[in-house]
């Protein structure tokens, strides 16, 4: 399998194809590969915390209100629409043979990736 492919199939399944291809052989030693693999855990990381940040606080303010909650709902819809935009946009650079960072975890996953 071609490096783009398999850098791009780092982000399918988040961090969970992130790990796979960190270990499986002929793409462990390929930097374009782990620098995705890397980026894709990363990326899930953030997305995951972000979760469970946005729940909190969402749980939160609907205890205090409930009006807000359909503030929420919407910004909610709108950041997870970023989230997979985002997904999407790094699927394409990884395919293209792109080593597209990201802002803060780009620099991250170059450092892990050597």
């Amino acid at each position: 399998m071609a490096s783009n492919v398999a850098g791009m199939l780092t982000y399918v399944l988040g961090f969970i194809t992130g790990i796979i291809f960190l270990v499986i052989e002929p793409y462990k030693n390929d930097r374009f590969v782990r620098f995705h693999a890397f980026q894709s855990i990363l990326y899930c990381a953030v997305a995951i915390a972000f979760s469970i940040i946005w729940m909190i606080i969402q749980a939160t303010l609907f205890a205090l209100t409930y009006s807000f909650w359909y503030i929420l709902l919407v910004v909610w819809i709108i950041v997870r629409l970023g989230f997979f935009l985002g997904w999407l946009f790094l699927l394409f650079k990884a395919y293209n043979n792109e080593r597209f960072m990201l802002p803060i975890i780009g620099p991250i996953a170059a450092k892990q990736a050597g």
